[in-house]
C-alpha cells in the first residue's frame, strides 16, 4: 500500500442529509485510529475512542499504533462516507463513517482496537470486546500520559480556554471517580475547587462548551 500519510487534497461532496446532518465523502487519510481527514475536513469517529498515539497495549506493543493501522486497512484506499452526528467544540465533523457498507466505527471496535466512548454514547456499547487490550483512552488520558484530544495534533490547533481569558471562568473538574464536572462562578464548592491540567482538568467559556466536552453540572 502507499503511505498512508501522504496528504490526499479531494474536492468534498457535502450533500443535505436528514435531520440538517450532512455527508462528507471522498479519499480519507487516517490521522489515528480514531480521526480521518476528508481533504481539508478533520472527522472524528462518533462514539468510539480508540488508544493515544504512543499508547502502550497491557501487555507490550504500541495500541495506538495498531490502532491506526487497523484503520489503514479498513479503508485500503477506498472511498469513505461519513454521516454526520455532531460539531465537535474544535469545529471536527464527528460521524459514523463507512467503506462501502462497512461502518467503520463499529468494526474499529469489534476488532479491539478502540471502546465505546459511552461518555458519549452507547451505540456501540454492545459490540466491545471483554478485555481491552489496553488501558481506556480517556484514563490515559487523565493520568498525563498521552498527549489530551485539546493539544495540537497534525498541525491543527485546538484552543482551551486559560484561566482569567475574558469570560472563561468556568471551572472543569475530574473527581477522584474520573467524572468530568463543572463548576459555575458563585458555586458552593467553586472557590475550593482547583485546575490541575495535568489531570486533564480545564476551564470553559460557556455551559455549552463544557457540555459538549463531556462535562456535567456539579449536583448539590
Amino acid at each position: 500500500m502507499r503511505c498512508w500519510g501522504a496528504v490526499v487534497w479531494i474536492t468534498l461532496a457535502l450533500v443535505a442529509f436528514p435531520a440538517g446532518a450532512q455527508e462528507v465523502r471522498g479519499a480519507a487519510r487516517v490521522i489515528d485510529g480514531d480521526t480521518l481527514a476528508i481533504g481539508a475536513t478533520r472527522v472524528r469517529l462518533f462514539g468510539i475512542d480508540a488508544p493515544e498515539r504512543g499508547q502502550p497495549c497491557r501487555s507490550g506493543g504500541d495500541c495506538g499504533a495498531e490502532a491506526t493501522a487497523h484503520l489503514v486497512r479498513l479503508i485500503e484506499g477506498r472511498a469513505v462516507r461519513c454521516v454526520q452526528e455532531d460539531i465537535d467544540q474544535y469545529g471536527r465533523v464527528v460521524a459514523t463513517c463507512f467503506v462501502g457498507d462497512t461502518d467503520l466505527n463499529r468494526a474499529t471496535v469489534r476488532a479491539g482496537h478502540a471502546v465505546p466512548y459511552l461518555e458519549f454514547s452507547r451505540r456501540y456499547e454492545g459490540d466491545a470486546v471483554v478485555a481491552p487490550r489496553f488501558v481506556a483512552p480517556a484514563a490515559y488520558r487523565r493520568a498525563g500520559r498521552g498527549r489530551p484530544r485539546s493539544a495540537e495534533r497534525e498541525g491543527v490547533t485546538e484552543t482551551v480556554a486559560s484561566p482569567g481569558s475574558g469570560e472563561c471562568a468556568i471551572k472543569g473538574n475530574v473527581s477522584s471517580r474520573g467524572e468530568r464536572i463543572y463548576h459555575l462562578p458563585g458555586g458552593g464548592s467553586y472557590a475550593a475547587t482547583r485546575i490541575d491540567t495535568a489531570r486533564g482538568e480545564r476551564w470553559f467559556c460557556s455551559v455549552a462548551e463544557a457540555e459538549a466536552a463531556g462535562w456535567r453540572a456539579v449536583r448539590r
